[in-house]
């Protein structure tokens, strides 16, 4: 039957050199095997006889990427690939080493397309939701991408092109079909947007490399890693319209939880063995990424032995802990970031308590003993061994983070006014429009001018938010050199906590997902300690129920001696409130 669509047609493929023709839908002559088009077009010809006595193997033309003049068409998983490409290049730019690119980002790329089937695969699925019949003696060399391609460029089959110079037809004319329909969506695992960011978190955890995902979505959010509307920047002859943009747009930064939730899944699909693991010298370890955040947020330094402590206790610094395996029965993807935060979050409330009384009784205390202390000529010389107040903390940090929350404000509105650019619908509104863009990026010019700097330059990356200390452009005094001394207590040989109770939300509602009745628990809750989870959210970038379910984990690590309670009396807890805690 196909002999007689073709007129017989017997020219070997210039491709494959497979004899195996058929006709598309505009009646051009492709190849079953390799689906290479060629210049030659049947006469249009009443061919419903054929249609419906017999099934003819046909490739459905796209009217979604047959592209604008001097186009071609192209495949989904290519404009991802872009995505990935310059994603990897704006990291390896910022100081990650070159191999993220062009060996690890790109080897989870490639087992990404061959587990989902789209490419490196004998057996790939077909880009129409009809599947096309590729019945033929030789093996179908389209479904192979190139393996000396990398992420340098286009790379999948869309992006080859025929001997006579002419683009060879892309098997993807509807693929975009699967991404509108939500069961094969999630059966076939397709790739989105904040999914480019959950394989490259992933990349950069295999590498042990010091951005995590907040610091990942931090750099998304300030340009610096490409993501909002990154379809613009796509090659010309790459360019998409209509439907396209429901898939590559994105105008929204996505959520810490969402691309965790991501990465996991991924990992799983891609069945990636155990990770590298995350030892004491590798700055996602909790003893040495606490530090960063104990810097950023002003606290002393002599809080972090205490700190450690608490790591040791609660064996949170172990390596089969710490370390990621997705092929194990209950693998679990840590949030280190978010993990290092609940951390110091736990030792600060052993040592103030943090219940609205206990840290401004301790507060006031020290502010005397420092006073008598400052009477000493010989004590006031030496300024590093003052000793930590938290009120004075709290005087201070308190009108840094406001200010530092209204410039993310107008930063975040900025962003907001440039995302939306008007689309001109027909030249009967074009001039509307334009009038309406000049107004737009009148309010932007504005919004420039009361933030102080040019949006289109973004200052450079810092892992830290705050800068403390005497520099003129410093946010306040650094307290990282205050001692604890006040907080502690000799007896005997050991120091002890002055502080002698501790106390925590009740774990039996906090078994699997405590941050879904965190809105309710949190008018409840000690207002400094609230204050203080506000804190480390923002330095985060995550919500304050994140950093309150990572506290109770530890909190449970601590207490009871393991991850999640499951049947357990107040009786132990009760006997800890009561128990002083030896430093």
């Amino acid at each position: 039957m196909d002999e007689e669509l073709t007129d017989g047609y017997k020219e070997p493929c210039g491709r494959c050199g497979a004899v195996a023709w058929a006709l598309s839908d505009g009646l051009q002559f492709f190849c079953k095997n390799c689906h290479n088009v060629i210049e030659r077009t049947q006469e249009v010809v009443d061919v419903s006889t054929y249609l419906l006595n017999n099934r003819i193997s046909t490739l459905s033309r796209s009217r979604k990427k047959t592209g604008r003049e001097g186009g071609r068409q192209w495949m989904v998983c290519e404009g991802f690939q872009f995505i990935l490409k310059h994603q990897a290049e704006a990291l390896v730019g910022l100081g990650v080493c070159p191999q993220f690119k062009t060996n690890v980002l790109w080897d989870f790329w490639k087992q990404y397309l061959q587990k989902t089937r789209q490419a490196y695969t004998r057996a790939p699925v077909s880009s129409t939701m009809n599947p096309v019949d590729l019945s033929s003696e030789s093996e179908p060399e389209s479904a192979f991408l190139s393996e000396a391609s990398d992420l340098s460029g286009p790379t999948s089959a869309s992006a080859e092109y025929s001997s006579d110079g002419k683009s060879s037809v892309c098997s993807g004319s509807l693929d975009a079909a699967y991404y509108f329909n939500a069961k094969e969506r999630r059966s076939r695992h397709l790739m989105s947007m904040p999914r480019t960011l959950a394989l490259c978190h992933l990349a950069l955890l295999w590498l042990r490399e010091a951005i995590t995902l907040a610091d990942l979505l931090r750099l998304v959010s300030k340009g610096l890693v490409p993501y909002i509307n990154v379809h613009e920047h796509f090659p010309e002859e790459m360019k998409f319209f209509g439907r396209d943009a429901l898939i590559f747009r994105a105008e929204t930064i996505p959520s810490y939880t969402k691309v965790h939730r991501e990465s996991l899944h991924l990992a799983k699909v891609l069945q990636l063995s155990a990770f590298p693991p995350v030892s004491q010298n590798c700055l996602l370890h909790p003893v040495l990424l606490s530090l960063r955040y104990l810097m950023d947020a002003n606290l002393p330094y002599k809080l972090h032995s205490l700190l450690c402590q608490v790591i040791e206790k609660t064996a949170m610094g172990k390596d089969h802990f710490l370390t990621f395996d997705p092929s194990g029965s209950k693998s679990i993807l840590l949030c280190y970031d978010l993990q290092a935060a609940a951390l110091i979050i736990v030792t600060m409330k052993l040592l103030f308590k943090l219940d609205d009384q206990a840290e401004w009784s301790l507060s006031r205390k020290a502010k005397k003993k420092e006073q008598d202390n400052d009477q000493d000529k010989k004590e006031e010389s030496k300024q590093g061994n003052k000793m930590f107040c938290l009120r004075s903390w709290y005087m201070i940090v308190q009108p840094a983070l406001e200010q530092a929350r209204k410039r993310e404000e107008l930063v975040e509105a900025k962003r907001q006014w440039k995302s939306k650019k008007p689309v001109i619908a027909s030249m009967k509104h074009k001039t509307v429009v334009l009038k309406r863009r000049r107004v737009v990026e009148q309010l932007q010019s504005s919004f420039c001018t009361l933030a102080g700097s040019d949006p289109e330059q973004p200052s450079s990356p810092s892992s830290f938010l705050f800068l403390w200390g005497k520099e003129k452009e410093a946010d306040g005094p650094s307290l990282h050199n205050k001692h604890l001394s006040g907080m502690l207590v000799k007896e005997g040989k050991e120091k002890l906590l002055v502080n002698k109770k501790y106390w925590h939300t009740d774990f039996k509602h906090c078994q699997k997902r405590c941050w879904f009745h965190f809105p309710d628990l949190e008018p409840t809750l000690p207002r400094m300690y609230v204050w203080v989870l506000g804190l480390f959210s923002f330095l985060l970038g995550v919500s304050k129920a994140e950093v309150h379910k990572e506290v109770v984990k530890v909190e449970q690590r601590l207490i009871l001696g393991k991850t999640v309670p499951e049947k357990d009396t107040n009786e132990p807890q009760r006997k800890r409130k009561r128990t002083a805690h030896p430093v």
